[in-house]
């Protein structure tokens, strides 16, 4: 094997292996992970089944909040949420009926919400304004009316 090609290959193996650790890294240390899709829950029993029972924003530490919300046919519950700025929100959703979509205008929140599936997202809002939520998934006829707003204070 001629040297130059000894300097290709340890140069590939170097990338891969770095790529490997970067990735590793991301995934376990920073939990930027895909679903693992081990949070399931009957889309029939919703209204039925913790957290979703009882939806809403809930403080549960100091400067952090939970929502849970339901998404279902051309709306959110609940349809209006505040918080304040600064603070680190969860957001924990599903679906009753189909797939929609959970994207925040401005920000980088974007995900899909399945039936059958439970999807959680934190962002810090740290700029006090209001924030616009679309369905970006096609649910239907009424699929352009779905939308709702957080308001940060």
């Amino acid at each position: 094997m001629h040297r130059l090609e000894e300097i290709w290959l340890g140069l590939s193996a170097g990338i891969l292996i770095l790529f490997m650790v970067i990735v590793g890294y991301q995934t376990f240390a920073l939990g930027m992970g895909p679903p693992s899709n081990k949070e399931n829950i009957d889309p029939e029993q919703v209204d039925q089944t913790a957290p979703f029972d009882n939806p809403g924003v809930k403080k549960v530490g100091e400067n952090e909040y939970e929502v849970v919300m339901t998404l279902q046919a051309f709306g959110f519950t609940p349809s209006d949420i505040e918080v304040p700025a600064g603070a680190e929100v969860t957001f924990t959703m599903t679906s009753k009926d189909v797939v929609h979509g959970f994207q925040v205008a401005g920000t980088n929140i974007n995900a899909m919400v399945m039936p059958g599936h439970i999807q959680e997202i934190t962002h810090t809002f740290d700029e006090p304004g209001e924030y616009l939520v679309l369905c970006n998934e096609y649910c239907g006829a009424g699929h352009q009316l779905m939308s709702t707003t957080i308001t940060v204070k």
